[in-house]
């Protein structure tokens, strides 16, 4: 079995200079290590402010090959202090192909592997359809020098299908870095539902796998005071059966460093043994869009 390991979730601003937000993911990274973190995850799209609130051909400026130069700046950062980096970037893979897409940087340096965002939202400033093409690697693991993990991107938190696939393959911690938060318009009327209901369906990914989940949000406002997006910040990590073991607040950047002990993964599902039962032999049905 795995030894237990830190992992260290980067919660923090964004301003519209893009080589600003990546020297501050750099050292925070940095800082993360220094506290003892040995697997730190950036939250989604960190390297510049959340574009997806509108539908603007000239962002897709702000997209990068992988690998490119960010990987290679948090490479070297990642090979400097011996930790794996979950970097979620733009990626371009051809002209006119994009994706959202988190890059798994191994404490060697090397470039792990990827994963490409499965779901993709389009809502009211949400509008990631009109810059993502729907992720074609599937639900992925990863093996890092400190334990097997699992990646997903923000909207593939909201389904369970992504949790069971990805921690059926043995992964001890599921990451989300995430980009979600307020409208101004809806806060007062919604915005403790909605909050509450972001981590509560995580929790239940948490108790239905017996995995940590460990989701990674942004802080601070974003855009036009009537029209803008106020993240909710409240980065957290749950435990195997669902209990929240640290969290972030909601309007200060911060660093959460916590262990991930495997043998925690082993004695919740002895106990609460849900892949046992599973009746596998009758979940055919759930590959349909609908059933009428």
């Amino acid at each position: 079995m795995e030894s237990p390991f830190r992992v260290g979730l980067v919660q923090m601003t964004c301003s519209t200079d893009a080589e600003e937000n990546l020297a501050k993911a750099e050292q925070k990274v940095k800082d993360a290590a220094a506290q003892g973190a040995q697997v730190v995850c950036l939250q989604e799209l960190f390297r510049s402010q959340y574009f997806c609130r509108t539908e603007n051909a000239d962002l897709f400026d702000l997209a990068e090959p992988i690998p490119g130069p960010s990987t290679q700046r948090l490479a070297k950062v990642a090979k400097d202090c011996g930790v794996v980096v979950v970097a979620s970037l733009f990626e371009k893979r051809a002209a006119g192909l994009y994706h959202n897409t988190a890059a798994i940087l191994g404490a060697d340096g090397e470039l792990q592997g990827i994963y490409r965002k499965m779901h993709i939202p389009d809502d009211p400033s949400y509008y990631e359809k009109f810059y993502f093409t729907p992720g074609d690697l599937g639900f992925l693991n990863f093996d890092t020098r400190y334990g097997r993990i699992g990646v997903q991107v923000c909207w593939d938190q909201w389904y369970p299908e992504g949790a069971r696939a990805t921690a059926m393959l043995g992964a001890s911690v599921l990451f989300y870095p995430t980009a979600i938060g307020w409208h101004p318009h809806e806060k007062a009327e919604f915005g403790e539902d909605q909050l509450n209901a972001w981590q509560t369906i995580q929790r239940g990914h948490a108790i239905a796998n017996g995995v940590y989940v460990a989701a990674v949000n942004r802080v601070g406002f974003e855009g036009s005071p009537d029209n803008g997006l106020e993240f909710w910040g409240s980065t957290f990590v749950a435990d195997p059966f669902g209990k929240v073991i640290a969290q972030a607040s909601r309007d200060k950047e911060e660093i959460l460093v916590v262990e991930i002990n495997p043998k925690r993964c082993d004695e919740v599902r002895r106990n609460w043994p849900f892949f046992r039962d599973r009746r596998i032999d009758a979940y055919g049905p759930i590959i349909a869009r609908w059933r009428d």
